[in-house]
């Protein structure tokens, strides 16, 4: 597994995970701060506008944004670890507090789908990702429900392996839900996107990237 950039929302996030292996970077983006204290975990960098922390903390490494900006403040995060070099982010502190936010923070994974990386937005749990023209792969051993959204208006070449119900080839749109609620069986599976993004949303309690053996990559 490649190095990893771990960031903390403001959410809620009471199974949260953020295991710091050498070279991987973590950033709090505004009240995400709070998660990381009682962690005990220490950011690398601290950034935001701070309305949800409330003030601006003291010490290094601190990046204040004004209120009036275009990105959000996990979105900004998201751009300082691209520029540092990273390609898979760990996502913690985004889900489960208010519903834009949540979208805001789901559309920030294909941001980051776009650029040749991946995130996985996770907490108490729930795992979403987003992957585009490429495929995901998880190792045997899962069970429980995975879901499988079209993130555009179409998904072409959508192929779902090892899984309860199999498709193959199909086409997705982001008007019929028919990805919804498929199984994993406890073998190896496999989800393929030719052409488009797909969000991927499966059940697990303290997901880990870096230990999770859930891997990525282009279609063959």
């Amino acid at each position: 597994m490649e190095k990893i950039c771990h960031i903390a929302g403001a959410a809620s996030a009471e199974k949260a995970v953020v295991t710091r292996r050498p070279g991987d970077l973590v950033i709090a983006a505004d009240g995400g701060i709070r998660l990381l204290w009682r962690l005990g975990v220490e950011p690398d960098l601290t950034l935001g506008d701070f309305d949800s922390l409330g003030f601006t903390p003291e010490g290094e490494n601190i990046v204040r944004h004004p209120p009036e900006k275009d990105d959000t403040d996990m979105l900004l995060a998201v751009r300082e670890g691209i520029a540092r070099g990273y390609r898979v982010f760990s996502i913690v502190g985004g889900l489960g507090g208010r519903l834009g936010h949540t979208l805001a923070n789901i559309q920030t994974l294909l941001f980051i789908a776009n650029a040749g990386g991946i995130g996985f937005l996770h907490g108490d749990g729930t795992v979403v990702t987003a992957v585009k023209d490429g495929r995901l792969r998880f190792p045997a051993g899962r069970r429980g429900l995975v879901s499988v959204f079209s993130a555009g208006e179409r998904a072409e070449g959508v192929s779902e392996r090892g899984l309860k119900y199999r498709l193959d080839d199909a086409l997705l749109t982001n008007d019929r839900p028919l990805g919804v609620s498929n199984e994993f069986t406890g073998k190896e599976a496999e989800v393929t996107v030719k052409n488009g993004a797909l969000v991927i949303v499966w059940a697990e309690d303290g997901f880990d990237p870096a230990s999770s053996g859930v891997a990525f990559g282009g279609v063959d």
